[in-house]
Formats: C-alpha cells, structure tokens, sequence
C-alpha cells in the first residue's frame, strides 16, 4: 500500500496537490485528523476495500496534540509496512498574502480568533514544523502555478514508485531568496561574474557566449568540480537514510548566469551515473529530467502563478 500525506501552509496548494493525485488514482481525504491516519490504513487495505493508493491532507485544522502526536503516528503507520511518503507545500508569507488579498477568502485560523492574517499565516507555519521536519519532499510553490505544481506532483510523487533517491540540481539567485525546498545550497557568488561584462549581461549560463567567458577561469572548473566531489562522496550516504528526494541548490546573485551555468554542468555530469536527474532553474522559468547521458531531454518553462 502506497500512502502520501499532504501536508503546509493554507494557500500554497495542498488542494491542488490531492486533486492531481486523486485525479490519477489515489483515494484521496481532504483535512483528515491525525489520529485517524491508523484506522484508515487498517480500513483501506482490508479485503473488501483493496484500496492499493492513498493520498490525505493533514493541515493545522487539526487539533494542536493532533499534530504534536504526528511523528509518532506516522511511525505507527509505517511499521504496519505501509510505503508512506511525506509532502510538504509551502510559498513565500508575501506570495501567500498577496494571494489570500487577490481571493479575498478567510485564512483557517482566523475564522475563531483576532488574529491578522499575517499573524494567521506565521502561526500556521509554526504549528506545521513537526510534520515539515519529517517531509520526504518540500515543494516551494511561489514561482509555480497550477499547471506546474500539478507536474511536480504528477513527476515527483507519483511516478517515484521505487526505492531511488530522486536528485535535483537547482540554480537560484540570492537576491531573490534561498529556495525554500533547497535541502543543500552552495553559494557561488564568489566565481567570476559574467554580468558585469554588457555584451554578456542579457545571456544565461546556458547561452555559449557565457559559458566560453565562465570556462576562461580556472577557480570555474575548480568550484565546479569541488561541489561534484562533494554530491558524489555523499549521495550514497543519502540514499542508505531512506532519502527518497534531495534538492542541491547552487545560487549565484541574480541566477542568470554562474548558478545556470554550474547546475547544468553538474546535473550532466552526474546523469551519466544517476539517469533522472532533474535540473530547474527558477529564476528562468525552466525545469527539464535528464533521462540518458546523451541529453535527449526537454525543456518546461514555469509560468507565474
């Protein structure tokens, strides 16, 4: 039996996330308290049911020792043998006011209280920290939209049905914040910036013109190839501690031009032994699975939500 809880903040997607699952098989539950997470198991995989995939929401809905019980609830349900995997949707608290501002809908927790609805959304996230702590998968949905979140879930959850770590190589710009899904970030920032160079600054690290400026310098190739040492030496560790997803952030300042370039090298390179890397860059828009070593792979570009 194949289990996935959904799980973060009000109005970064969890709804989204259960209708894409539902919509390809999963009995899915919206808001289930916590405490019934065993009687639904032991329900579910009865004869009569021969329910084989299921997918909850547990949201701060819940009742508080609800979900300070949740750790061990979860252990409860995973030593019954059930293949149970942790998603946590988050967004920026600025992306989240502005949508709860453009929907004009209530916050959850401030239908019983006086609380503002920023107050509302950094007490969410408070109460939500025991069950982020344990996720599997953190998806950080304030670049996404609909469509795009939808993918994620469709490429990330249900399509991961083994035991393989999933490995993701993304490019970021610090000056628009450390991704919230990032599990290890690698600040570049020190390279050789190709923007100050104004024949190159309208490029990316995926055009040749900065690639050629970026492969001129030797501390390059060193960085590139001291962080390539470093997920090699590494991800056998991650995979032997039940990972089944891991996100390396590379960030340069604006992830236009050094944290593309190192990203694509690095999720290439690392293609050739892990085939279904996948490789976004947030800043451009762009996501793409490595599936061969010879690179036959597309390109998706993410649209504002």
């Amino acid at each position: 039996m194949q289990l996935v809880i959904i799980s973060g903040r009000s109005g970064s997607g969890k709804s989204i996330a259960l209708q894409a699952l539902e919509d390809i098989g999963f009995y899915a539950i919206d808001n289930l308290p916590a405490m019934l997470l065993g009687p639904l198991v032991d329900e579910l995989r009865s004869e009569d049911a021969q329910c084989t995939s299921i997918a909850v929401s547990i949201d701060a809905r819940n009742l508080p020792h609800a979900l300070k019980r949740f750790p061990s609830l979860l252990d409860d349900v995973r030593a019954r043998g059930v293949d149970c995997r942790v998603i946590y949707i988050t967004a920026d608290s600025r992306i989240l006011l502005e949508r709860y501002s453009a929907t004009r809908r209530r916050h959850p927790l401030t239908r019983d209280s006086e609380m503002s609805l920023a107050e509302a959304i950094e007490n969410e996230e408070a109460s939500l920290g025991v069950i982020r702590d344990l996720a599997d998968l953190i998806i950080d949905t304030s670049g996404l939209s609909v469509h795009d979140l939808r993918g994620r879930i469709n490429q990330q959850v249900a399509a991961n049905d083994n035991d393989e770590l999933t490995l993701t190589l993304e490019s970021f710009g610090f000056k628009h914040g450390v991704p919230l899904d990032a599990d290890i970030v690698f600040d570049v920032r020190c390279l050789p910036n190709p923007f100050w160079d104004p024949a190159l600054r309208e490029s990316t690290g995926r055009d040749k013109c900065v690639i050629d400026f970026l492969e001129e310098h030797g501390v390059v190739a060193d960085m590139k190839n001291d962080i390539l040492n470093w997920i090699e030496r590494w991800l056998p560790n991650y995979r032997a501690s039940q990972r089944s997803y891991l996100t390396v952030a590379v960030g340069c300042t604006g992830g236009q031009h050094r944290s593309v370039y190192l990203a694509e090298q690095l999720a290439h390179q690392l293609a050739h032994q892990h085939p279904g890397v996948r490789l976004r860059h947030r800043e451009l828009g762009i996501q793409k699975t490595l599936h061969e070593p010879d690179h036959h792979d597309v390109d998706f570009h993410i649209t504002d939500s």
